[in-house]
């Protein structure tokens, strides 16, 4: 498995990794600029992400506008939307608006309202069929 976190707090990026380094591998990213940049990067490399996790609120790149240049990236390379990169988003907003946006227009498949949970964020992998064993 290999995990792509998009995260601008700290905290939250240690505690996502700290959950996910046992499942797999984690690249960190600071905002939605390096995120996507580290998105292409190993898509090209050959070496994709099963699971994308998006703060929503961040500087420079809001996670909103890097989904939508993932799946714009992925619809590029011919991607099928039932076949693209999983992505969760993260939030310390339990805002509706945001959450709709990211799964209507942006294909997100799930969400996490911080702080992030153990259980709750190994049930949201398990609901995408990645194994948490």
């Amino acid at each position: 498995m290999r995990f792509l976190i998009v995260e601008d707090d700290i905290a939250a990026r240690v505690v996502l990794t700290k959950y996910l380094e046992r499942i797999g591998e984690c690249v960190v990213a600071e905002d939605g600029i390096e995120g996507f940049e580290a998105f292409v990067e190993a898509w090209e490399g050959g070496e994709r992400f099963d699971v994308v996790f998006l703060d929503i609120m961040m500087p420079r790149m809001d996670g909103q506008e890097t989904l939508r240049r993932i799946r714009e990236f992925e619809r590029s390379k011919g991607v099928d939307p039932f076949t693209s990169t999983k992505v969760l988003m993260t939030t310390a907003l339990n805002d509706p608006q945001n959450v709709i946006q990211a799964f209507h227009e942006g294909g997100a498949q799930g969400y996490l309202v911080k702080p992030i949970r153990k259980e709750r964020l190994y049930a949201e992998l398990v609901s995408l069929g990645i194994p948490v064993d």
